[in-house]
């Protein structure tokens, strides 16, 4: 028999995408995992679809007939900053995915990509979108044994209040908003010294090498704050393994 957790429908996921076989793959494949799957061809299509359906995730080609992907998640960052977006693209480089994730992407595929990889980069980012595990009542974020108290800025580290500089702490703010989301240097650096620094990377490096040694038990080997090369970083709560 099979069980009501594997017929029950999940999320509600719009597919703004012009390649009709790339639709018909992800149609039949995200069915399968039960999830509720919309489709659009273009932007003017999607955005009407995302103000129609409060879809819970948009999965999002850059390359649209009648203008950039990129639009899309500006329109929709300007009224919903939670809406998880994941923008599935055959532009692999570098500058692309920063684009994308400034302006407010919560990750990035390249095409093509293995199914695998993307139902669970899309069960990362609906859990992220709908989950309050992150932060209970309190304003307590967990993170194994490290407890992090947003109101009183105080971390908690085996047992031990740890001390963290003012800058520090809003970078560990700024990721902890961003959880599981690649955050780039660009946002960091705005969120914790202003619009004035933003290309001052190595600011940035130094500050993260000082908070995993801080919060991580390997600093060397990281489990929470890790690196994407050439992009910026991701704090992992664990909820992506």
């Amino acid at each position: 028999m099979t069980s009501q957790a594997t017929t029950e429908p999940r999320a509600e996921i719009l597919l703004i995408e012009d390649d009709a076989e790339i639709r018909r793959v992800l149609r039949t494949t995200l069915g399968a995992e039960c999830y509720r799957m919309r489709e659009a061809a273009s932007v003017a299509e999607g955005l009407q679809q995302v103000h129609a359906r409060q879809p819970d995730l948009i999965v999002l080609d850059l390359g649209l007939p009648d203008a950039d992907g990129i639009e899309v998640i500006h329109a929709v960052r300007r009224w919903n900053r939670n809406l998880p977006i994941l923008v599935l693209s055959v532009r692999a480089h570098e500058r692309d995915k920063i684009l994308a994730l400034d302006a407010g992407a919560d990750d990035f595929v390249n095409k093509p990509f293995a199914v695998g990889e993307l139902l669970a980069r899309l069960r990362v980012a609906i859990r992220r979108g709908t989950s309050v595990h992150r932060e209970n009542a309190e304003g307590i974020f967990h993170l194994g044994d490290v407890a992090i108290d947003l109101s009183k800025r105080c971390v908690i580290a085996n047992g031990q209040e740890t001390h963290l500089t003012r800058i520090e702490f809003k970078l560990l703010q700024a990721l902890i908003r961003h959880a599981d989301q690649v955050v780039t240097h660009g946002q960091l650096l705005n969120e914790a010294w202003g619009p004035n620094h933003t290309e001052q990377t190595h600011y940035l490096r130094v500050y993260m090498v000082q908070l995993r040694r801080k919060l991580e038990t390997d600093p060397a080997r990281p489990r929470y704050l890790r690196t994407e090369p050439g992009i910026g970083y991701r704090l992992v709560t664990g909820q992506s393994d």
